[in-house]
């Protein structure tokens, strides 16, 4: 075992309900300041601070700036993989180090790999979806289906499932007003494109969402106050969003799975807003294909996913059929990978 995964398991078996709150303050705003999310929680932004960089060093936890899923002609594609279970590991590898795909998975068993593409142009789509995955060695089927617009869950439901298996009590995260107090400005202005500048700092961020402005001016070759202008402007018009990848067992959930969704044209809009109500789903969208909506589920095990699936997902209006795909291993989530 190496020093890094030591500290890795030493963070993990000290977390304690202030460092639940902190990742809960980050899944809420990532850019937040430290003296924000210490008034928030009750503590100094120095203690935040301390705690950040022990998660954050430790690889328990990482802020990631990514592109919104509306910026306009920039599409978002959910490809399924399926190929013998011995070459699945190395496509999927591939797959992960590429700079326009998240989400990367393995699933039932190995037999499949699921991810997200984000191609920046036409040429880079039809390259990997129509050229390089069908024609490589041992892939049985692709699958690609456009994502026609996404849900996100409230911030205030993560904190549902934060401290679920460690011994504390539901939730583990922030209440209403605190959460409220760190919500970021509302998305107040229309999808805008992003320029060379925007791509740069985007690309710094996607490794580190915390990246300060000074950094990032460097990146782009551009002043601060352009930086934090753009930010402004990106954010509020959703083209720039920031999230949190953690470890699953910070939030208790050890089955994950991906759920497709087939259901009757009517009810298309209101299922995908009532998933996002339930604190089981990571995120929801509205796809093409024969399934017309795909989720992200996490659940503490497979009773309880049995339950969600019986309960929550049976008592849906609408609902025609489902299916779903544990997931074995993640080799990717929003961001960037790091370097070797």
């Amino acid at each position: 075992m190496t020093d890094l995964d030591m500290t890795y398991v030493r963070v993990m078996e000290s977390l304690d309900r202030l460092d639940r709150m902190l990742v809960h303050a980050l899944k809420v705003d990532g850019r937040a300041t430290f003296s924000a999310i210490g008034a928030a929680l009750g503590v100094s932004d120095q203690t935040v601070a301390r705690r950040y960089q022990r998660l954050r060093s430790a690889g328990v936890l990482r802020v990631v700036g990514m592109p919104g899923s509306q910026i306009p002609g920039q599409d978002e594609w959910f490809v399924r993989i399926r190929c013998t279970p011995d070459a699945a590991m190395p496509i999927a590898d591939a797959l992960a180090r590429r700079d326009d795909t998240y989400w990367v998975q393995l699933a039932s068993g190995g037999a499949e790999i699921l991810c997200v593409t984000r191609p920046q142009n036409t040429e880079r789509h039809d390259t990997l979806l129509l050229q390089k995955l069908p024609r490589t060695p041992r892939v049985t089927d692709v699958q690609a289906h456009q994502l026609l617009r996404s849900y996100d869950p409230d911030p205030l439901l993560f904190g549902v499932r934060l401290g679920a298996g460690a011994g504390e009590p539901a939730s583990g995260g922030l209440d209403a007003d605190a959460v409220d107090r760190l919500r970021p400005a509302p998305r107040d202005l229309p999808p805008t494109p992003l320029d060379d500048t925007d791509r740069a700092v985007i690309g710094v961020l996607n490794r580190d969402g915390r990246t300060g402005l000074a950094e990032l001016a460097r990146a782009a070759g551009t002043s601060e106050s352009t930086v934090r202008r753009r930010l402004d402007v990106l954010r509020r018009s959703g083209s720039l969003r920031f999230d949190i990848d953690i470890e699953g067992p910070l939030t208790g959930t050890r089955a994950h799975v991906l759920l497709w969704l087939a259901v009757l044209p009517s009810t298309l809009t209101s299922t995908a807003e009532s998933l996002v109500t339930h604190p089981e789903v990571n995120f929801a969208a509205i796809i093409t294909g024969p399934s017309h909506i795909l989720a992200s589920v996490s659940c503490a095990d497979g009773a309880a996913l049995h339950e969600y699936l019986a309960g929550r997902i049976g008592s849906l209006t609408g609902v025609r059929r489902f299916e779903t795909a544990p997931v074995q291993r993640m080799l990717k989530r929003h961001g960037l990978l790091d370097p070797a």
